[in-house]
């Protein structure tokens, strides 16, 4: 699986034309009342092909709007974000938003294939796939059950399946764990590493949690204060498999620091 390259990076990284995300120069503001009020600044970074790339930040700092844009949900004022080396970007990601939004009056399995109907695959065959990554993601004898029905983290395992089965090899996801309690977080966090490994694709995650960032990803980018620029953009070279014993080691406690220090501008 591809890996990020560049260690402790301040300001911006070079985006090349393997990159399975690329953004560059982009910036964003919206309207209040009669003024702009400026949401993102020259944002600049680049995800490989299989990377797993964080953006923290503080509250407002443009993170969801980042991932919103590079989804194609919206437009850039300058700048530009590319998808596979290309321009299209509606459609050709997966994008999960914050809440699991999955329908009541549909069943688990019906849930997962709604992306996959949407697309016009028919039903038989939809269900077809979504059954196989049920086993994957521990959730075999659930397939009828409606979300009523289902724990927390079990919504959630949905959620991020269809958001799978909807296609493409780029994975957007705003917080997903973030409404979860720290025991069903931690087990989310394994059963997401192994699905990501399994499956090879490009993973961008938006979470206020740095804890979760450095478990999880190759690279963490931080985003400053309101207009959010990145401050920071930091190579996690703890070892894989991750596990949360490891929160109380050395490199984990430094590496957690270094990104905190940037979030409150220590780093500039």
């Amino acid at each position: 699986m591809a890996r990020e390259s560049t260690r402790t990076v301040q300001g911006d990284s070079a985006v090349t034309d393997a990159a399975a995300v690329g953004v560059v120069g982009l910036s964003k503001a919206y309207a209040l009342h009669s003024t702009a009020l400026p949401v993102l600044q020259d944002i600049r970074f680049d995800a490989a092909p299989g990377a797993f790339v964080s953006v923290v930040g503080p509250s407002g700092s443009g993170k969801s709007t980042l991932l919103g844009i590079i989804a194609g949900l919206e437009e850039p004022d300058s700048g530009s974000v590319t998808v596979g080396g290309t321009a299209r970007r509606l459609g050709a990601v997966a994008y999960m938003p914050q809440a699991d939004t999955l329908l009541p009056w549909r069943t688990a399995l019906d849930n997962a294939i709604l992306g996959l109907e949407v697309r016009g695959t028919p039903r038989r065959e939809a269900r077809a796939q979504a059954r196989e990554l049920f086993a994957v993601a521990g959730l075999s004898g659930f397939e009828a059950a409606y979300p009523s029905a289902l724990s927390g983290g079990m919504r959630q395992r949905v959620a991020f399946l269809r958001t799978v089965l909807t296609g493409g090899s780029v994975l957007l996801l705003d917080e997903p764990f973030g409404a979860l309690d720290a025991l069903t977080r931690s087990e989310m966090h394994e059963w997401l590493l192994g699905l990501w490994e399994r499956l090879s694709v490009t993973v961008v995650l938006v979470t206020h949690d740095v804890e979760e960032a450095l478990l999880l990803s190759d690279r963490v980018l931080v985003l400053s204060p309101r207009p959010g620029r990145v401050v920071l953009s930091y190579e996690v070279r703890l070892p894989r498999p991750r596990h949360r014993a490891m929160t109380v080691s050395e490199a984990f406690v430094r590496d957690k620091a270094l990104l905190l220090d940037a979030i409150h501008g220590v780093v500039s």
